[in-house]
This record gives C-alpha cells, sequence and structure tokens, in this order.
C-alpha cells in the first residue's frame, strides 16, 4: 500500500484528499504547513509527497528545495493555484516531479499519481555508471572521476530521462513530457539549450558529444 504524505492547509482540501486516496488504496498522512511537512517527509518513508505551494510558516517551493538538499528523493507533485509559466518550472528547477493546478479533476489526480509511482519503482538501478560518470538516483548526485557534478535538478532529471531509454532514440516532445510536464509550453529550443549544458558537464568533448548524440529528424539518443 503506497503511502502518500498529503501537505495542504486548507482543512476541506486535505480531507477531501485524504478521503479520496485511501479509498484509492493509498496509506495517507496529512501535514498543515510546511514546517510539519518537513518534519514528517524526514522521520517517516513515504512513496510520494503531495505538496501544496501557498502553506503558512514555510511554502512549498521552500519545502521542496529543503528536502531535496537533504537528500531526501520522495516523489514530489505540487498542487498549485498559480498559473504562471515561471513559477511551474520553478518548482520543477527545485526537484519536483510534477505539478497539478488547482481546481483540479481527483481522477486526473489519481492518474498523475499513478504515473510518478510507477516512473519511481525501480525502473533505473540506484546507482547507474557509463565511463568515469556514477549518477545515484537514491541521493540524486552525480559524479565525474569521483568529483561531485554540478548539475540543476532539471538537468538531472534530463539525465535519468536519457538513462532511462538507454540506446533508444527519445524525441524532443517525450523529453519536454517526462522532464518538465506536460502543461510546460516551451520550445525545442529550450530542450537543446538544457541539452547543451548537460553535455559541457558530462562529455569528454562537448563539441562532440560521446554520449548524448543527436538523432537527425528525431530527436537524441544515450549512447553511454
Amino acid at each position: 500500500m503506497p503511502r502518500i504524505l498529503v501537505v495542504e492547509d486548507e482543512r476541506a482540501i486535505a480531507m477531501a484528499l485524504e478521503d479520496d486516496l485511501t479509498l484509492d488504496g493509498h496509506e495517507v498522512e496529512v501535514a498543515r504547513d510546511g514546517e510539519n511537512a518537513l518534519h514528517q517527509a524526514r522521520e517517516r518513508p513515504f512513496d510520494l509527497i503531495l505538496l501544496d505551494v501557498m502553506l503558512p510558516r514555510v511554502d512549498g517551493f521552500q519545502v521542496c528545495h529543503h528536502l531535496r538538499g537533504s537528500g531526501v528523493r520522495t516523489p514530489i507533485i505540487m498542487l498549485t493555484a498559480k498559473t504562471q509559466l515561471a513559477e511551474k518550472v520553478l518548482g520543477l528547477e527545485l526537484g519536483a516531479d510534477d505539478y497539478i493546478i488547482k481546481p483540479f479533476d481527483p481522477i486526473e489526480l489519481r492518474a498523475r499519481i499513478k504515473a510518478v509511482l510507477r516512473r519511481a519503482s525501480g525502473e533505473l538501478p540506484e546507482i547507474s555508471r557509463f565511463d568515469d560518470v556514477e549518477v545515484d538516483f537514491a541521493k540524486c548526485e552525480a559524479r565525474l572521476a569521483g568529483k561531485p557534478l554540478e548539475l540543476t535538478a532539471l538537468e538531472f532529471r534530463l539525465l535519468a530521462a536519457f538513462l532511462r531509454h538507454r540506446g533508444k532514440a527519445i524525441s524532443r516532445d517525450r523529453l519536454l513530457n517526462e522532464v518538465w510536464g506536460r502543461e510546460v509550453n516551451l520550445t525545442d529550443r529550450v530542450v537543446d539549450n538544457h541539452i547543451a549544458n548537460l553535455r559541457k558537464k558530462i562529455e569528454p568533448d562537448p563539441a562532440h558529444p560521446r554520449y548524448v548524440v543527436s538523432v537527425r529528424g528525431v530527436g537524441y539518443r544515450f549512447d553511454g
């Protein structure tokens, strides 16, 4: 039975989420502010965190930032009434796995939860290696020849997507869906720019990439 931490300060919404997710077969705990959410997420294991953005004491962005900074890799879906693209991207940059905008359809939320749980269910080994690069998914860390690689949260998610599809061509649209989410309306150029930044950090010669290679007319392929 997957354990979910619901972080929501509005009592009616929190109760509705708890009831709905319990009926759907999940074990649910509720935190009503960001400070208690940080304590509960660090003290007890959860399979997923539903995290509201507008919280008292510590907001959802800060909660996400602190959890990822302390090594907590529990999948996070952010619940937000904010509709600005920059705020959605900020949540992903801080390490959230997905987001859904209020008011939301409970059926869609349950589908999003199942999709995130599937992605986190062991598709990748805890540690993955290619040549001198070691990626530790449990700690959300990457190292090159034993030295830390300073990857942003989005770059780490991008690398994880490539490792998930290792050896297979993957389109820009699929990368956008897996890394940024379906509602983010970004151009292919944004994907290319992030890949260029990732190449600078993992490729021996970024101008002639060995690992993240371009596939003409399709997108990219990871050959590591």
